[in-house]
């Protein structure tokens, strides 16, 4: 079959036709053909050997496909999940094969008995066992998402949801933007997004807007083109979110133009519900704890090699509460997966077949906004 193997970090994958392919399902595994492979930063950072895995590697922890056939133990999960044989599914890199016994798959807070998508002891699709990028793959059957029948969704519309998607949906649910059920908490309340031209960031636009918050979108200069067309494709729901070029405006300025003049020693009263921070900047992060009004809710996705500092007096003095995500449950795929096929939610993408993988890589060192996603009907 074919396949992208880095063998090397800091180096292109390597390409090859002959791959072998995967053998048989057993236990809960399920066997799928590949149709859309997404491109996540954490691939970019696993290239560079920051993650200081093993190789050789088949990268991807975001794609999709078809059901081809079904592991023994998975036949129960897969009559209980209605799922089968040609059945399109989406796949994140979380978690294959949990050990069913640690505290994160006994307390897994409504996903299957004994499956925990932190499990330390599970595997990691595209980290520590082999992802997308390949003609086919072995993954768990209690780690995918049905893809709804209606909706019209692609498997280049599913694959950049698996790590993207999950992540910003669970962001919101974190920001008190979505109860757990999916559901809008909350008219007239504001989430600030920071990177909202970005491939998590526009999802997290859409999300938002159609859960019924007001988003103030910010970002710079090179993204606020897709950002705008974003918005103008929200229709309705787009004149709920404010689009923010950080470069040209001052948070002191978004607050006046959003929120108007705050009275004298109430300034505390003015600004956003929420934030999610998705760039690694220290700037983005500053952005987004000065836009909170007090007793806001900050939440980090990413983690930049040297950290951010924060000021202690917002924990304290302004009671701002500081909280991290990763990926989401299985439960918040679903819950996802099920919300963008209904309202309509789409990442923003560009295709390239298997074979050129490398450019896509390139492109996405050059900053090519929105998702890149392989996809496998394509040819050379």
């Amino acid at each position: 079959m074919r396949a992208q193997i880095l063998e090397s970090f800091n180096k292109p994958y390597t390409f090859k036709s002959d791959h072998p392919t995967p053998p048989a399902p057993q236990g809960y595994e399920l066997l799928v053909r590949v149709e859309a492979a997404s491109y996540c930063h954490t691939d970019a950072v696993f290239a560079s050997g920051a993650m200081q895995q093993g190789l050789p590697r088949i990268g991807s922890h975001e794609f999709a496909g078809v059901i081809d056939s079904i592991g023994p133990d998975a036949e129960k999960v897969a009559e209980k999940r209605s799922l089968k044989k040609g059945d399109l599914v989406g796949v994140p890199g979380r978690a294959f094969n949990p050990c069913g016994e640690c505290s994160e798959c006994v307390h897994n807070d409504g996903d299957m008995p004994g499956y925990g998508v932190w499990c330390t002891r599970a595997s990691n699709l595209g980290m520590t066992r082999d992802g997308g990028f390949q003609e086919w793959c072995l993954v768990d059957s209690r780690q995918v998402a049905r893809v709804p029948e209606a909706g019209g969704m692609r498997a280049v519309d599913i694959a950049p949801l698996m790590c993207a998607g999950v992540t910003v949906w669970n962001s919101l649910e974190a920001a008190g933007v979505q109860t757990a059920e999916g559901q809008g908490n909350g008219d007239g309340k504001y989430v600030a997004i920071l990177g909202a031209g970005g491939g998590l960031g526009h999802l997290g636009v859409q999300f938002a807007a159609k859960l019924g918050w007001n988003v103030v979108a910010v970002d710079t200069t090179p993204a606020m083109g897709m950002l705008d067309e974003v918005i103008k494709e929200l229709g309705e729901d787009g004149k709920k979110v404010y689009a923010v070029d950080a470069l040209k405006e001052s948070v002191e300025d978004v607050k006046k133009r959003i929120f108007g003049v705050a009275a004298q020693g109430l300034e505390g009263e003015k600004g956003c519900d929420s934030s999610i921070i998705l760039p690694e900047s220290q700037a983005a992060f500053d952005f987004g704890m000065a836009v909170l009004k007090n007793h806001g809710t900050c939440v980090a996705v990413s983690f930049p090699k040297d950290g951010w500092k924060f000021k202690p007096g917002d924990l304290v003095f302004r009671h701002i509460k500081l909280v991290g995500v990763l990926v989401g449950r299985n439960r918040q795929l679903q819950a996802m997966v099920d919300f963008a096929a209904k309202h309509g939610v789409r990442a923003r993408i560009r295709t390239y077949p298997l074979e050129n993988l490398n450019g896509l890589v390139e492109d996405y060192h050059k900053g090519v906004g929105g998702k890149l996603v392989v996809d496998m009907r394509l040819k050379p």
